[in-house]
């Protein structure tokens, strides 16, 4: 019966992120928990859920040629160090997971928080871009680096950011890049990144195997559903209604 329910929980959050473009991870991972996994888990076996999930984004991006990897390279020139570091440090630092649970759900609540905070603001973020001040070639990629960095770190603690924030970064910091090189470039970054964090937590001891293979048994089928109905829906109801909900589970989790 258990198994029902997971296959269940895959397909609805499927369904959603193919719907709305939302990152599977500020879905899956609350969801997770609601349901009584411990929060080490729901974040582990959630990295490779994404990292699974986005692959096929990034094959049709990549066919289309839709992904800046010179710009998806120096995003992860930050972030895969800084995941890898740290999860090296809660291995080391750290004898058992009810430890860092504390650390675990309030970078979860934080990224909710900005994740909801980038939805319900997409489009002043998009106008904002559009005035960004003009850097330096190297000074932008010294920032991007820098907040590769940012997001690797907490992308590992939360499972979360490594596709909204990761995408409102890219479109802050260049804003010539068109709407389908931010996504592909994004998905193309947010692959190895939930792959290597993904790896940390197995490490760890902190995926469920049989809990991510039902996931995936209901969610593959259902992103593409979702997609496909995504241009009948009113993106501009159910975006806010999403945004939300996951500021208020953020609140819950980074403060209370």
């Amino acid at each position: 019966m258990e198994i029902l329910l997971y296959i269940v929980t895959g397909a609805g959050v499927g369904f959603l992120v193919g719907l709305t473009g939302v990152g599977g991870g500020s879905l899956m991972t609350p969801l997770l928990i609601l349901f009584g996994f411990p929060a080490h888990t729901a974040i582990g076996t959630d990295l490779l859920y994404a990292a699974i999930t986005k692959s096929g984004g990034v094959v049709t991006h990549a066919r289309s040629g839709t992904v800046n990897w010179k710009l998806a390279a120096t995003l992860g020139a930050g972030s895969i160090p800084a995941s890898i570091i740290t999860t090296q440090i809660l291995a080391h630092y750290f004898p058992h997971p009810e430890t860092y649970k504390h650390l675990l759900t309030t970078s979860l609540g934080l990224m909710l928080i900005v994740t909801a905070a980038v939805l319900l603001f997409k489009d002043r973020l998009l106008r904002a871009s559009a005035g960004a001040t003009v850097m330096s070639d190297e000074r932008r990629a010294g920032v991007t680096v820098f907040m590769g960095v940012i997001l690797g770190v907490f992308v590992t603690l939360s499972s979360v950011g490594a596709g909204a924030i990761g995408t409102a970064l890219l479109m802050l910091l260049y804003p010539a890049l068109s709407s389908s090189r931010v996504v592909g470039t994004d998905l193309a970054h947010a692959v190895p990144l939930t792959f290597i964090a993904g790896l940390g937590h197995m490490q760890l001891g902190n995926i469920d195997y049989y809990l991510l293979g039902s996931l995936l048994i209901g969610s593959l089928p259902a992103i593409h559903v979702g997609t496909a109905l995504a241009k009948r829906m009113p993106s501009a109801v159910l975006r806010p209604a999403l945004a939300s909900m996951l500021l208020i589970i953020g609140v819950k989790y980074a403060f209370f």
